[in-house]
């Protein structure tokens, strides 16, 4: 078997555990689930009367404008809560077993990321159909609806790999905060609340060059129809995804040295 075929059957098999594991494991699946619901019906139902204040220029609605951000938001804790698998699947030794056997180590980063995007891709189905139930006004097309999805399966994948780095390297599920945090901080630096142009303060000359904001606009453009920052959007995914890349690969190396 070639070297791509055996990356692709660590992979595969990677992928597959971790995805069984997430539908027949509640413990599993509903945090992921829970979390970006309980965020889509506090903001979108407490604070919808911001939507009122002057300028606020989001002509498809306050339920829409948080969709947008769950949508983002699921993805990424998403790989988040990826990453505390890894770290669990250490502790309890199967990484460990996984590492020895394994023909093609990258495979299993691989597999890993692929299980979380089809997680993400669930979890997103469900936010929508919440959205769909609360009333959300529905106004971008199918093709923009289809590049939201893409979109959020990217931040994804960079989320997972960002949290892979992080597993590999402490091998422990006492490394949760640090996985966490950063993307929790990156997410709600950015305009979540309202739209960038009513943020104010040291929160607006963040949020103006934290690529979360780029990823928010992007898919509240495609939201209502209007994309917008497509192109900045696209460049930050290439380049966090091309950093994590190598953080992941530097984690996998750590843990190989480790044993």
């Amino acid at each position: 078997m070639t070297a791509l075929g055996r990356t692709r059957s660590v992979a595969f098999i990677v992928a597959w555990r971790g995805i069984h594991n997430a539908f027949t494991n509640p413990a599993f699946l509903l945090p992921s689930v829970l979390f970006p619901l309980f965020f889509f019906i506090a903001f979108a139902g407490g604070l919808s009367g911001l939507q009122r204040v002057p300028d606020f220029d989001y002509e498809s609605g306050y339920t829409s404008f948080q969709f947008a951000f769950v949508c983002i938001q699921a993805a990424a804790f998403g790989g988040v809560f990826t990453g505390f698998a890894i770290a669990a699947d250490f502790e309890f030794g199967f990484a460990r077993r996984l590492l020895l056997a394994a023909p093609n180590r990258g495979g299993i980063i691989i597999g890993y990321m692929v299980s979380a995007m089809v997680r993400a891709t669930f979890v997103l189905a469900v936010v929508f159909l919440a959205g769909l139930i609360s009333g959300m006004q529905i106004d971008g097309s199918i093709g923009d609806f289809a590049a939201l999805l893409v979109l959020a399966l990217c931040v994804s994948a960079v989320s997972t790999l960002w949290a892979a780095g992080i597993a590999m390297r402490m091998r422990t599920m006492q490394a949760g905060p640090v996985m966490q945090m950063p993307v929790f901080v990156l997410l709600f630096l950015a305009p979540v609340y309202v739209p960038l142009n009513l943020v104010d303060g040291w929160v607006h000359a963040v949020a103006r060059f934290n690529p979360a904001t780029a990823f928010l606009e992007a898919a509240r453009g495609f939201v209502s129809g209007e994309p917008d920052k497509v192109g900045i959007t696209a460049a930050c995914l290439v380049g966090m995804f091309a950093l994590t890349v190598l953080w992941a690969r530097g984690g996998l190396r750590s843990a190989e040295r480790a044993g």
